[in-house]
């Protein structure tokens, strides 16, 4: 999948998506010390466990469950998709709308599997990571001078088989999450991403900028909080 960034006069060699490296660099290190501490007792202490999360109060479940997952194959490929969709956005557009998009969307999922499965436990980033791509379904069409038809269908070929995986493993996959963070992204897009062909999407405000940063750092705050939890009980 490929966006042709030198059509939009970016270029070829983008700098390091150093966001992307962050968030999987968290991811990483969370699933070190889930399997430190092993992975049932550790979905039990932080997962986003949605009764504990309503009732006892425990809201910061909605963030720790996004950090933790729930064996290797869920970790590598959460791990790679990020870093695919990630590297992608911050050659795309600025790497502060990463940040917001991935954290918004890990929430805006986390509150629509809230909403119809409040029985349920859920881990995984995969709703921040679906953010990406309703993201950058907006961009492919909003800037489709630029973005080739082939990424566009890839896009839609991608959220076809999220839905279709979904579908097929409902029992074990939260596909509101998935949902809600597709969504969240999207959304975030159509206000975000500028219909202006000759305004270059890369270019962020300091405020922006800022809030971009302060994204990120509660993601680690996060993770590292989430790494005491699963320490700490051992």
């Amino acid at each position: 999948m490929q966006a042709e960034p030198a059509e939009y006069g970016l270029p070829v060699l983008p700098g390091i998506p150093v966001y992307t490296y962050v968030l999987v660099a968290c991811i990483i290190a969370v699933t070190v010390a889930q399997f430190t501490v092993g992975l049932p007792e550790s979905v039990d202490i932080a997962g986003f466990d949605k009764p504990k999360f309503l009732h006892a109060h425990e809201y910061w479940r909605i963030l720790t469950g996004a950090a933790l997952h729930g064996g290797f194959l869920h970790i590598f490929m959460n791990g790679y998709a990020l870093y695919g969709f990630g590297s992608l956005m911050e050659l795309l557009s600025n790497r502060a709308h990463l940040g917001l998009v991935f954290l918004l969307s890990a929430v805006g999922g986390g509150l629509l599997s809230l909403v119809f499965m409040p029985d349920g436990v859920s881990v995984g980033a995969s709703g921040g990571i679906v953010g990406f791509i309703g993201y950058l379904l907006v961009y492919a069409f909003r800037r489709r001078q630029f973005i080739s038809s082939a990424f566009r269908r890839s896009l839609m070929v991608n959220i076809g088989f999220l839905l279709i995986f979904g579908l097929l493993l409902y029992n074990v996959v939260d596909n509101f999450g998935h949902i809600g963070g597709l969504l969240t992204g999207f959304v975030y897009g159509l206000i975000q991403i500028p219909s202006d062909e000759f305004t270059d999407p890369r270019r962020a405000r300091p405020i922006t900028k800022l809030f971009g940063i302060v994204a990120i750092g509660v993601f680690v705050l996060t993770s590292v909080f989430s790494i005491f939890l699963l320490l700490r009980s051992r």
